[in-house]
């Protein structure tokens, strides 16, 4: 694994199709944590999806209803808020964590209810992700995947950051790479450079996905000082 950010940034660059995938961590200036979180596809039901955001909600859409197949692991709340906890994840366990949080659980207990996603022979992990300024961790990520793709055998895996440094986040995917079936993600995060400007984040990571497989792209970056967040949204279908 490369431990590099710029070398990760590379990696990612060559990377024909990654999936899903989040980054966690704190800006350059230290004034604010970032997440980013992006999909891709390479059927046409996945490809047929946009980020709307509504409120302090992301979520996946369709582009276009008339060509939808299978909505079921495709449209999904990816960004809620739960007082000072953001969440972000690849799938519909965004709710499960933010009802665990609203009523007195946490990130790990409701990941704890959840496995990989049905759809053999992939297993496709569920990544996610939760940022919680000013508590023990300031942001946490988790993988939760299949064992050698055996559908009976799963394993789930935190990762807790106590001390961001300036300038980096930390990174999962879902998959390695394309193959069949697709690999899951494996090893532990991997530290990516970040920006401070939310809007040079977004085109930096748009341009890093590969151009024929990327569908949405958001960036969100939350004031250490204010607690206000912006986001920004890339989608490949633009009205």
């Amino acid at each position: 694994m490369l431990n590099d950010p710029e070398s990760n940034l590379e990696a990612l660059q060559s990377n024909a199709y990654p999936g899903r995938g989040i980054i966690m961590g704190l800006s350059p200036d230290g004034s604010n944590f970032v997440q980013v979180y992006w999909i891709m596809g390479r059927s046409s039901n996945s490809r047929n999806r946009i980020f709307v955001h509504d409120g302090s909600t992301v979520r996946t859409a369709p582009f276009d209803e008339s060509r939808v197949e299978d909505p079921s692991l495709i449209i999904y709340n990816c960004v809620r808020v739960h007082g000072d906890a953001h969440i972000v994840s690849n799938g519909d366990q965004t709710d499960t964590i933010f009802d665990a949080l609203k009523s007195g659980g946490s990130f790990e207990s409701a990941l704890k209810t959840r496995t990989f996603e049905p759809d053999a022979p992939n297993f496709t992990p569920r990544i996610s992700g939760i940022l919680t300024p000013g508590q023990e961790h300031a942001y946490s990520l988790s993988v939760l995947k299949s064992i050698d793709n055996n559908p009976h055998q799963a394993t789930r895996q935190f990762y807790h950051y106590t001390a961001p440094v300036a300038g980096i986040g930390h990174y999962v995917s879902t998959y390695i790479g394309d193959g069949s079936p697709l690999p899951s993600f494996a090893g532990e995060p991997q530290p990516m450079p970040l920006h401070d400007d939310p809007d040079d984040a977004l085109e930096r990571f748009w341009d890093s996905l590969n151009e024929d497989n990327r569908v949405s792209l958001l960036v969100k970056y939350l004031s250490i000082e204010s607690g206000e967040s912006q986001i920004r949204i890339m989608n490949a279908n633009t009205l």
